[in-house]
């Protein structure tokens, strides 16, 4: 590792913007932002550029032909490296609603991917482990095997949190199932966030889970009733209530730019978090790829359950990163580019409560950034104060 300093037009700094200036890199962690060039160091000139924080995925399920559910840590590193190459530093390895033994088999695997990493690892960062499903309903499946739905288990949540040595930081919940309220409360006490989705609940019990502590909203729109004017659903209670969070798919197929800005309209930018919902079929081409054991196939940028009838349905999360959803969201005229790039970034960190690790560009915190060009499309990555190649 050495010390340099990084001179450009932009810098996403903790609270503002700062302009034209210069920010070092010290051995691997960020030091501070000048406006004026350093003395003694070498300085490497991204003029016309944004230096911003590495993006942070909540909410991804894997990369490059990889997934968590096949509980693998070499896998899992795979991905990590692949997704470090698309500007994500760190992330939440994602589990689906599958058997309570592979949900456990996964999680070990996510741990071990963690503790087999060297000092040279250049791949983005296991900041915690996000439990979509099990405990879901069966009307908004989605892409969830509806034969292992149940309703919330503090018991098996313990016991998926032991294998995973305590790296699970956020776990989802259909706040209609027996037992909601509860859960939400149990992990809320452990630290854990709780967040609702792939769900048939009215505005009523998901306000009933939020008081309970939820805090956050299992991709905004998608897999929960929609919002009506006589009963408001879980969007609308992801809509109104105060210190929430909304995860959403910024990819241009999941949701439409006219309902993403009513969601950011209504909840402000701040509690907004893009999220990728990427399965091991992106960065991959265009083929026919698994889903836990549910049988996919990815045209273009979209994933789609294959029917028993060779039929395409349901969309089967995404194939896109964060970065694509950042620049889609300024390029709609949504938010401007720094707020973009917080949505991806800060917001998320702090949606899953590892806001004390990444998402921020802090003095003395592990340097992991991004430069980005002028249309926010990703130029180079770093994490440590390492190009990741």
């Amino acid at each position: 590792m050495s010390t340099y300093a990084l001179k450009a037009d932009r810098f996403v700094l903790p609270g503002s913007v700062a302009c034209k200036g210069y920010l070092t890199i010290e051995e691997g962690t960020f030091g501070t932002w000048s406006a004026g060039k350093p003395d003694g160091i070498e300085v490497r000139d991204f003029s016309g550029a944004w230096i911003a924080p590495g993006y942070v995925d909540t909410h991804v399920h894997g990369f490059l032909g990889h997934d968590v559910m096949d509980c693998d840590a070499d896998g899992v590193n795979e991905a990590s490296l692949g997704l470090a190459r698309h500007g994500t530093t760190s992330w939440l390895p994602t589990t689906l609603t599958q058997p309570a033994e592979q949900i456990e088999a996964a999680c070990a695997s996510v741990w071990e991917a963690s503790e087999g990493r060297g000092d040279d690892f250049c791949g983005a960062r296991i900041e915690g482990i996000f439990l979509e499903g099990p405990f879901f309903t069966e009307k908004h499946k989605g892409a969830q095997n509806p034969a292992n739905m149940l309703d919330p288990s503090v018991e098996l949540f313990c016991q998926w949190q032991e294998a995973a040595h305590g790296l699970i930081c956020k776990s989802s919940l259909a706040p209609e199932r027996a037992g909601a309220a509860d859960y939400c409360r149990d992990l809320k006490a452990m630290g854990v966030v709780t967040a609702l989705g792939h769900s048939s609940a009215t505005c009523a019990q998901g306000l009933a889970a939020v008081a309970a502590g939820a805090t956050a909203f299992v991709h905004t729109y998608n897999a929960m009733e929609g919002l009506h004017h006589r009963e408001p659903g879980l969007v609308g209670c992801a809509m109104t209530t105060r210190n929430t969070y909304s995860e959403l798919i910024c990819d241009g197929h999941h949701v439409s730019p006219v309902a993403v800005q009513a969601l950011v309209a209504a909840k402000g930018w701040d509690h907004v978090a893009v999220i990728s919902d990427c399965l091991r079929c992106g960065g991959m081409p265009d083929g026919d790829y698994v889903l836990g054991d549910l049988p996919i196939r990815l045209v273009g940028e979209t994933a789609r359950l294959i029917g028993e009838d060779g039929l395409l349905g349901n969309l089967a999360g995404a194939a896109t990163t964060v970065a694509t959803g950042v620049k889609n969201l300024a390029n709609w005229g949504v938010v401007t580019p720094e707020q973009a790039i917080r949505m991806g970034s800060e917001v998320p960190a702090l949606s899953a409560g590892v806001d004390d690790v990444c998402g921020s560009m802090l003095p003395g915190r592990s340097a992991d950034f991004n430069v980005l060009n002028a249309d926010l499309t990703v130029a180079e990555t770093y994490i440590s104060g390492m190009r990741v190649e």
